[in-house]
C-alpha cells in the first residue's frame, strides 16, 4: 500500500512538472478537498481545475528534489520539494508580476482514497515568496 500511495503522488507531481493538468485532475477524487497555501478551502475537481487555470496563467513552476513519504496503510502521504518558478502574470491580491524568478521549499499533505487523492493541503513560506518577487 505504501508503494501505491507513493506512486500516485509521484504521478501527480510528474504531471505537474509537465504542466499536464488533465493528468493531475485524473489523480483526484471527484470530491477532492484542496487547501491552497494561505487560502480558503475548496471542494471538488472543478474548483481544482479553476485553481490550476489560475496557476497556469500567473506562474510557471517546476518542482525539484521531490521526496514522498506515505503511511503504511496507504491512506495518507506527504511530499517535500523545492519550487523553481517564474511569476509571469499578476495574481489577484498579490504584487505586480514582472517576470520575477523565485525558488523556495514547499510541501503538501494528502489523504488518499480508492487509488486517488482525496485531499491536498499545500504549504510554502508566503513571506519568503513575497520577498523574492520584490514585494
Amino acid at each position: 500500500m505504501t508503494h501505491d500511495a507513493r506512486a500516485l503522488i509521484e504521478t501527480y507531481y510528474a504531471a505537474f512538472n509537465r504542466a499536464d493538468w488533465h493528468a493531475m485532475l485524473d489523480c483526484l477524487t471527484g470530491d477532492v478537498v484542496h487547501d491552497p497555501n494561505q487560502g480558503t478551502r475548496e471542494y471538488g475537481r472543478e474548483a481544482f481545475r479553476a485553481f490550476l487555470a489560475r496557476m497556469d496563467r500567473c506562474y510557471e513552476e517546476r518542482l525539484h528534489d521531490i521526496v514522498v513519504l506515505a503511511a503504511g496503510d496507504g491512506t495518507r502521504a506527504a511530499a517535500e520539494y523545492v519550487v523553481h518558478g517564474r511569476y509571469k502574470a499578476t495574481d489577484e491580491g498579490l504584487p505586480p508580476a514582472r517576470d520575477q524568478r523565485y525558488m523556495l521549499p514547499g510541501g503538501a499533505f494528502f489523504d488518499l482514497r480508492d487509488g486517488r487523492i482525496a485531499r491536498v493541503t499545500n504549504y510554502y513560506n508566503l513571506h519568503d515568496w513575497l520577498r523574492q518577487v520584490g514585494a
